[in-house]
């Protein structure tokens, strides 16, 4: 049976980490699948994995202490910051040195690299009998880590990009090198048997609590829409280092029993509150694909979000399963928003037609496209 090693951070809550578990999910049923992770940061993975797909962490008992240095340096604990400072500096460390030593032995027939780092050490320390395949999941514009990337990609067969857009960025760069390009779309774990009625006065937005998803803007935009639609809330899933920042922001607006941080949830969870919503809106600055969008549409839930974000350019139809709004124009998501909110035929129309585009997001469409790859890959 083939065997392919996927090389990941960890197994907590994240795109990139749905991600590795959907993509391990498919292809066990027909290939020996080992996730080597450098973190266990929870006791089981935050999204379901299938039992037939071998899980190995390298680190099971340390975990990133960026939070703990950063509180200690706030409150001028010289001691502990000192002692956290060392700690993180054995954990950086570590992550690195195992990583590559497990790298160097590596016995598969494909090794997939989800992380820069990775990727940079499969290609210099990665048997050269193995197929080396890396993935990238970051669209944030920057030139200078795109020509990074490329001449990390020395020893690595196929660069997966996680959009269409990406896709063409690198196909060009990587006109005259080796590595190929290869571009197969995200896939659902799961398709929902229910869709949201579009009744329920909410609207959702899922995604890490930072800077770059632009949670901020989207307070502001909610604050214009509760001056029109009072009696409509907003449901905010996720975590991350921006949370205290957006908590103050919805204080000082007297929106704090309109909208509501709901933290981390699981799959059943998360499932639960897109049934119970009426519209998906997304405020990021950048955003490589956007897996939220495809599991909020395939609930039938309309999409809306702002252009800037190249990932959503590709989910999106303006018209059909959503909204795309130019020029991060606050004002314009408001009435949007208001749109839906307020015309319930165009609100089902367009819920009609998210569910509809979701199909070709389905585990069974994909993973049709990703054999033939493997197949590919293994006989060329």
């Amino acid at each position: 049976m083939l065997k392919i090693t996927i090389l990941a951070l960890h197994l907590s809550a994240g795109g990139t980490e749905k991600s590795v578990a959907t993509i391990s999910n498919m292809l066990a049923k027909r290939c020996e699948i080992e996730i080597i992770s450098n973190y266990k940061l929870e006791e089981t993975p935050a999204f379901e994995i299938d039992d037939r797909v071998k899980i190995r962490y390298l680190m099971p008992n340390l975990k990133p202490n960026a939070k703990e240095f950063k509180m200690a340096v706030k409150s001028f604990k010289v001691g502990t910051a000192l002692k956290e400072g060392i700690k993180a500096i054995r954990i950086l460390y570590l992550r690195k040195a195992l990583m590559k030593k497990e790298i160097k032995k590596l016995d598969c027939d494909i090794a997939i690299s989800t992380r820069y780092l990775y990727t940079k050490l499969l290609g210099k320390y990665g048997n050269k009998r193995i197929i080396k395949v890396a993935q990238e999941h970051n669209d944030n514009g920057k030139k200078g880590y795109i020509r990074k990337n490329v001449k990390l990609l020395k020893n690595i067969d196929y660069l997966m990009p996680v959009s269409k857009h990406l896709m063409e960025v690198y196909e060009e760069k990587l006109k005259k090198k080796q590595t190929e390009c290869v571009y197969i779309p995200h896939c659902l774990n799961t398709y929902p048997e229910k869709v949201s009625e579009l009744e329920e006065k909410n609207i959702v937005s899922i995604g890490r609590l930072s800077s770059e998803k632009g949670f901020l803007d989207l307070v502001d935009v909610f604050e214009m829409v509760s001056k029109k639609h009072p009696d409509w809330r907003l449901t905010i899933v996720g975590e991350g280092k921006e949370r205290e920042k957006i908590e103050e922001q919805i204080k000082e607006k007297n929106l704090y029993d309109k909208i509501t941080l709901v933290g981390l949830k699981n799959e059943e969870e998360l499932a639960n509150i897109l049934l119970e919503s009426s519209m998906y809106v997304m405020t990021s600055f950048y955003e490589s694909f956007g897996l939220v969008l495809i599991e909020a549409e395939s609930f039938g839930i309309p999409l809306l979000a702002f252009d800037c974000a190249k990932g959503p350019n590709e989910i999106i139809q303006t018209g059909r399963n959503g909204f795309l709004v130019p020029n991060r124009n606050k004002k314009l998501m408001a009435n949007r928003i208001n749109e839906l909110i307020e015309n319930k035929g165009l609100r089902r129309q367009i819920g009609i037609g998210a569910r509809e585009d979701s199909t070709k997001y389905k585990m069974e469409n994909i993973e049709k496209i990703w054999y033939k790859f493997i197949e590919r890959m293994i006989t060329s």
